[in-house]
C-alpha cells in the first residue's frame, strides 16, 4: 500500500528550456499525512535486526526522513550537512569527499563529531539514490569514526545493483516505478 502511495504521488517535472532532464518532485509525500507517518516505520524495516543507535540522513530531504526512522528505531538522530554552509566551522566536524554523483559533481558532506562515538551502530537514510556517492561519503566518515554501518535505507533506489550491495542499501521503491 505505501509503494503504491508512494508512486501515486510522485510526479516527474520539466524545469525548463534551459535543463537537460526532468527534476523529481516528492513534495506530494511529504503533504500526506499517511505516507508521512507510514514512512520511518518502513524505512526502519528494511533492517528489522539492525539495532542502530544513530541514524545519519544527509541534507536536504534526509533531515526530514531520518527523525522519522529514527524514532521508529529508538535511536537517535544525527543530520549531515554539505560543505559550504555555516556547519563548515564545526571544530570537531567528521568529513568526507564523495566520489563523482550522478552529475559528475563531488562534494564534502559532514557530521558534528561530537555526536558520532566508537561502537554506535549507524543506520544511513535518504529519499534517492542514483549513484550512492553521498552514502559512499558517509560509509567512510562513521568508519574513521570506529562506528559501523548497519544498512542503508532509501525510498528509491536506482543505484547499480553492485554498488547497492557494497553500500547494503535497501528502499522501498525501485526508480523504474516511477516511470
Amino acid at each position: 500500500m505505501l509503494s503504491r502511495r508512494l508512486v501515486e504521488l510522485f510526479r516527474w517535472v520539466d524545469p525548463g528550456p534551459d535543463s537537460s532532464h526532468l527534476v523529481s518532485d516528492t513534495s506530494g509525500w511529504w503533504r500526506d499525512p499517511t505516507v508521512l507517518a507510514a514512512l520511518g516505520p518502513a524505512l526502519a524495516g528494511l533492517f528489522p535486526a539492525a539495532r542502530p543507535t544513530v541514524v545519519i540522513a544527509p541534507e536536504v530531504t534526509g533531515l526530514l526522513l531520518g527523525p522519522l526512522v529514527a524514532a521508529a528505531t529508538g535511536a537517535g538522530f544525527l543530520p549531515a550537512y554539505k560543505d559550504g554552509g555555516e556547519r563548515r566551522r564545526w571544530g570537531t566536524g567528521r568529513w568526507a569527499q564523495t566520489p563523482p554523483d550522478h552529475r559528475g559533481g563531488r562534494l564534502r558532506i559532514g557530521v558534528d563529531g561530537r555526536h558520532l562515538h566508537p561502537g554506535d551502530r549507524v543506520l544511513l537514510v535518504d529519499d534517492w539514490v542514483d549513484s550512492g556517492a553521498q552514502f559512499h561519503a558517509l560509509h567512510e566518515l562513521v568508519t574513521a569514526a570506529g562506528a559501523a554501518v548497519v544498512g542503508a535505507a532509501a525510498v528509491v533506489s536506482n543505484c547499480p545493483a553492485e554498488v547497492a550491495a557494497r553500500l547494503r542499501v535497501r528502499a522501498l521503491l525501485d526508480g523504474d516505478a516511477l516511470g
